[in-house]
């Protein structure tokens, strides 16, 4: 065994020189093979890559300096600020992804050192393709996933995320006729500052809240109720009952979508010719922006009832009945007994799902988008309806007027607010406080 000060020097000499160097340190510990791979793969990704690195780097900083420009009547290509983005934020992560190559190496050479200072022996490259084969097979495994998720999904992620904190948008700052800068905050500033878009941001918020509460709550009482319906111990035909209420939930929402709005149409939709024939005066279903607001509410709890029926019927067969007998004997009421029991432990019981219910209508796209397109029309919003929700208003923001800086930084709030609120009810939901404890 070496002494403290000696054990230090091997350990630490192997560590800077992996540093200075990467697979030097592998090299000094006498790993030879690995240290010349290390080597080797440092010098084909330095060489090879770094105009290509220090080019996209540049771009991402600047994101472009000479526009497209018409000289003597031809078209003289200039710099693309969205492709510089992109390019930079890529070559980003794989310069990331080098330093972290780069720490495993320094971690590597130290813990070998480590090895020498205690006199043990030094694993050859065999060795570390035994240990990596063995006990690092689930971790290799996972790298193409992760790879695939990182470019896939983390990348665009943060692309929409940087997209806020430039000027990209209509018509001022459309690559290639022009450049797009960053600035900061500035996006975020202008949704809060300036009337039209506060007052549409604000307006369009408060309006997408009680709808994901509503849609949730109505379809939440709604399933729950034709669920003790249907297990009520006096229903007979219980299977056909169940069929029926499951049916609207097996039609492909698409179809069912445009039915209905073929349905409430004002002018010759089915349902107010019937009430014309009634004597009844026709109903502006889609047209006035309350009305439209209840029909979008009736449609969903349409769609949405059944799963939740289904659900609710599965949740009541596990309740337990010793309850309601003790219940029954202290006299109480049905109302006492729904209210006392069976509401708290359906709500304990389906807590999560209700919570990714509100997350899915917050952000229910297509029931918006292909029953009312947002309309009718609302003269205090900006580049939006009566009807819109924030998705659906960044929807139009980012393919009909273009301005994707804005839509970006109305999606980074709806993020936050999502999170936050999932977060939030998920920390305070009994069932996962019991879970916590065990």
């Amino acid at each position: 065994m070496y002494s403290n000060q000696g054990a230090l020097r091997y350990r630490t000499k192997a560590a800077i020189c992996s540093a200075v160097f990467i697979g030097l340190g592998q090299l000094y510990n006498r790993q030879y093979v690995k240290g010349l791979l290390f080597m080797m793969m440092t010098q084909l990704f330095f060489w090879n890559y770094y105009p290509i690195a220090s080019k996209g780097i540049l771009g991402l900083l600047t994101l472009g300096e000479t526009p497209t420009r018409i000289i003597g009547g031809k078209i003289v290509q200039g710099d693309h600020s969205i492709f510089l983005l992109i390019n930079g934020l890529i070559t980003l992560v794989i310069v990331l992804l080098f330093l972290g190559f780069y720490v495993l190496n320094i971690v590597d050479a130290r813990k070998n050192g480590e090895l020498r200072d205690e006199g043990a022996r030094i694993p050859g490259i065999l060795d570390s393709f035994k240990k990596a084969k063995f006990r690092h097979l689930p971790y290799l495994l996972l790298l193409p996933a992760a790879g695939f998720a990182l470019f896939v999904t983390v990348i665009p992620l943060v692309f929409n995320v940087l997209i806020a904190f430039t000027n990209y948008s209509a018509p001022a700052h459309i690559p290639d006729r022009s450049l797009v800068d960053w600035v900061g905050l500035r996006t975020f500033a202008d949704l809060f500052t300036q009337e039209a878009w506060r007052s549409t941001f604000f307006g369009i918020t408060i309006w997408n809240i009680v709808w994901a509460a509503a849609s949730t709550g109505t379809t939440f009482f709604g399933g729950l109720l034709l669920a003790m319906m249907v297990n009520h111990p006096g229903i007979r035909f219980k299977r056909f009952w169940r069929t029926v209420f499951i049916l609207p939930w097996a039609v492909p929402q698409f179809i069912a979508i445009l039915t209905f709005r073929v349905l409430l149409n004002g002018s010759f939709g089915p349902i107010n010719d019937m009430l014309a024939k009634l004597g009844i005066s026709p109903v502006p279903w889609l047209s006035d922006p309350m009305m439209a607001k209840l029909s979008i509410l009736l449609v969903n709890l349409w769609f949405s009832t059944p799963f939740l029926m289904a659900l609710m019927s599965g949740v009541l067969t596990t309740l337990p009945r010793d309850l309601y007998e003790a219940a029954e004997v202290d006299g109480a009421s049905g109302r006492h007994k729904f209210f006392g029991i069976t509401l708290p432990l359906v709500l304990t019981a389906t807590a999560p799902i209700l919570i990714m219910q509100f997350a899915f209508n917050f952000n229910n796209f297509n029931l918006i988008y292909l029953l009312t397109d947002g309309q009718p029309n609302n003269p205090d919003y900006y580049y939006a309806g009566s009807t819109d929700i924030l998705i659906s208003w960044i929807f139009k923001m980012t393919l009909n007027q273009s301005q994707f800086n804005m839509a970006s930084a109305v999606s980074i709030l709806m993020f936050l607010f999502i999170a936050a609120f999932s977060i939030w009810n998920y920390r305070r939901m009994k069932s996962i406080r019991e879970e916590d404890l065990v």
